[in-house]
């Protein structure tokens, strides 16, 4: 069975644990270091003969384009990633609209094709801004990946099917590949991405990849940030605990990632769709 592979392409500045105290103005004033750590992953992919999904930054694609083309010439899926960053529930339904259109047009207009998938900053397409899937239908989205299906306190929809199921609103459908969760006597658990990767010993990882393949027949998602690979990033100001989630980690997802790429078979999401595919009503997901 393949596995989704996915790439928020992002610097480490981005990060939503750190945007109460950095603004998107002040980003130009820190040193990038995306480009060594995408020679790290470009490579790894090419040498595993494996193909990933990228969620692009529209601020990030506007300032190196020649990395977007870059991926995209390798053969990965192009995906959106907002333009700016902001968690979709702190915005007003026309701000993420505009910030949704800039970045897919941006992006488009780098690689010359359609993006049709999106996916929203830390995973903040909640029961709260369920309004968002509206204007993704209407921008020309074919699929989403914001959601994850658990309780966590700054995201997250515990209600949610675990499995890719079609949103439908007043709109349209989309259809959504929530993040991957393990659920155990009604409880479910985060893992395989982010912080969660970077955290648990990887036996874990592959024993829940394994499970979800082999015990549900379902494949999981995988989700990296460059800056997750990337130790000698500069530290940035903020509280003990985003310290923490950031930094934790960083100096072994290299290892973990190739052990990944080894043990198991990866492709883009965008090509996961598969029928059929159960219709939830949008309104279905506040409950």
């Amino acid at each position: 069975m393949k596995n989704a592979l996915t790439f928020d392409l992002e610097e480490y500045f981005h990060v939503s644990a750190y945007s109460d105290r950095l603004r998107p103005e002040d980003w130009d004033s820190f040193p990038s270091r995306v480009s060594e750590s995408m020679d790290w992953i470009l490579e790894m992919l090419a040498i595993h003969d494996c193909r990933a999904t990228f969620f692009v930054l529209g601020w990030l694609a506007q300032r190196r384009p020649e990395i977007v083309r870059r991926v995209s010439a390798a053969g990965h899926e192009i995906a959106c990633h907002s333009f700016l960053h902001r968690r979709v529930f702190q915005m007003t339904q026309q701000e993420f609209r505009e910030d949704t259109l800039q970045a897919k047009a941006i992006i488009e207009d780098i690689i010359g094709r359609k993006v049709v998938g999106y996916r929203a900053p830390s995973f903040s397409i909640t029961r709260n801004s369920l309004w968002a899937f509206d204007a993704l239908i209407e921008a020309g989205f074919q699929y989403d990946s914001s959601i994850y299906p658990v309780e966590h306190p700054s995201y997250g929809m515990p209600n949610a099917p675990r499995t890719p199921f079609c949103v439908k609103t007043d709109s349209g459908s989309i259809l959504e590949f929530p993040m991957s969760a393990l659920e155990f006597g009604g409880r479910r658990s985060p893992f395989a991405g982010g912080a969660y990767l970077r955290a648990l010993p990887y036996f874990f990882t592959r024993w829940g990849v394994r499970y979800l393949n082999e015990c549900e027949k379902r494949f999981a998602c995988v989700y990296v940030h460059p800056w997750e690979i990337d130790p000698g990033q500069e530290r940035l100001r903020g509280p003990l605990t985003s310290h923490l989630r950031h930094r934790l980690g960083l100096g072994g997802l290299k290892k973990k990632l190739r052990r990944l790429m080894g043990d198991f078979q990866f492709c883009p999401l965008g090509t996961l769709v598969r029928d059929p595919i159960p219709i939830v009503p949008v309104t279905s997901l506040v409950s």
